[in-house]
């Protein structure tokens, strides 16, 4: 068994398309079909357009990294971040009930390390004293218009937070079936994660 927390990806990319024609609807990670345009698939859609953006913005830094070493530094967050975003995407693409314990996830160890990341970034500018417009280099404008996805995809998750929460709630309570109350160390992310690149 891998020490890793997370099992490696069970995909086979075949085909790019399913041959059974356009209904509308899209498959989960669990198989279980959804409207294209529902709130789940908005809001991993918007996490998959925000890793796009990260990689147009990797591919600018790469042309820059000659002009600043520390141009390194960002472009390997970046590409972390990349992988952390695909780690989001597959626990939006699969319904609660049917995330298993070592599937990918976001943890709060992802969070801190982010955190500790900006927080170190952040210490060399100087303080703000009014907003800043994107631009002056490609990568900063490739970088703001990934924040501004970054917010969306955000309100998108929080929406279909509520929403699933509210559907969750309500078919227990027409089924005459009680809730299960969270305990916290019952969950897999309760076990120690580490992080491979603190």
């Amino acid at each position: 068994m891998s020490d890793l927390p997370f099992d490696d990806p069970r995909v086979a990319l075949n085909r790019i398309y399913t041959k059974r024609g356009d209904t509308g609807e899209t498959g989960l990670a669990g198989g279980q079909r959804v409207p294209k345009d529902s709130p789940r698939i908005e809001a991993y859609g918007t996490v998959d357009e925000l890793n796009a953006l990260l990689g147009v913005a990797y591919t600018s830094g790469e042309q820059s990294i000659g002009q600043d070493m520390r141009v390194g530094i960002l472009l390997s967050i970046i590409r972390r971040v990349q992988h952390e975003l695909f780690n989001l995407g597959s626990m939006l693409a699969t319904l609660p009930q049917d995330l298993h314990p070592k599937q990918a996830r976001i943890t709060s160890v992802e969070v801190a390390q982010l955190e500790r990341e900006i927080d170190a970034m952040n210490e060399d500018l100087a303080p703000l004293r009014s907003f800043v417009l994107p631009g002056g280099t490609r990568i900063n404008a490739e970088l703001h218009v990934a924040r501004t996805v970054c917010r969306r995809a955000e309100r998108l998750v929080i929406a279909l937070a509520k929403l699933e929460e509210v559907w969750s709630r309500w078919i227990n309570y027409v089924l005459r079936v009680p809730e299960v109350m969270w305990q916290p160390n019952q969950a897999a992310s309760a076990r120690k994660i580490t992080s491979l690149e603190d």
